[in-house]
């Protein structure tokens, strides 16, 4: 039988300082302060950015399509809809080609508050860009880290 001995001090240091998952998920906590704050002035959360941006397309995707595309399992996606429902900036209905799957819409409020909340995105974000050395680069990597995810990954 193996037994393990407690992890030495010097290991939090090497995790602290090379571990890839806590720097990534302290990036991602501090981008998305950054970006609740900037659209806060239109109340949207950058996550409710994210998701109704992902709605935003010629047809209404079905919920399978989104929670792909941004990474999410499907309970996580209709609970995150719900205050957007609730606004009545998004809806969600059957499809007339398959009644199990639901379909999700913009409403013209949804895309009302997406209007005023696009100048926002484009400005903070342009202003993220210009601390980074490369952000392409940035965005290559992480795209390759997202479609590794063997459990869904990103779509599209």
């Amino acid at each position: 039988m193996r037994t393990f001995s407690d992890p030495t001090f010097e290991t939090t240091i090497l995790v602290r300082d090379t571990c890839l998952c806590l720097h990534a998920q302290r990036a991602a906590r501090a981008l998305a302060r950054r970006f609740d704050d900037a659209l806060k002035p239109v109340g949207l959360t950058n996550g409710q950015f994210s998701l109704l941006m992902s709605l935003n397309r010629p047809q209404p995707p079905n919920l399978g399509s989104v929670a792909a595309l941004l990474a999410m399992d499907r309970t996580t996606l209709t609970a995150n809809l719900k205050p957007l429902e609730r606004r009545r900036l998004v809806e969600t209905k059957a499809d007339p080609k398959d009644g199990r799957a639901r379909l999700l819409r913009l409403t013209p409020e949804g895309r009302a508050v997406l209007a005023e909340a696009v100048p926002i995105w484009r400005h903070l974000h342009a202003e993220i860009e210009k601390e980074l050395s490369d952000p392409d680069h940035l965005r290559l990597e992480l795209n390759v880290l997202s479609r590794s995810d063997k459990r869904g990954g990103v779509a599209g």
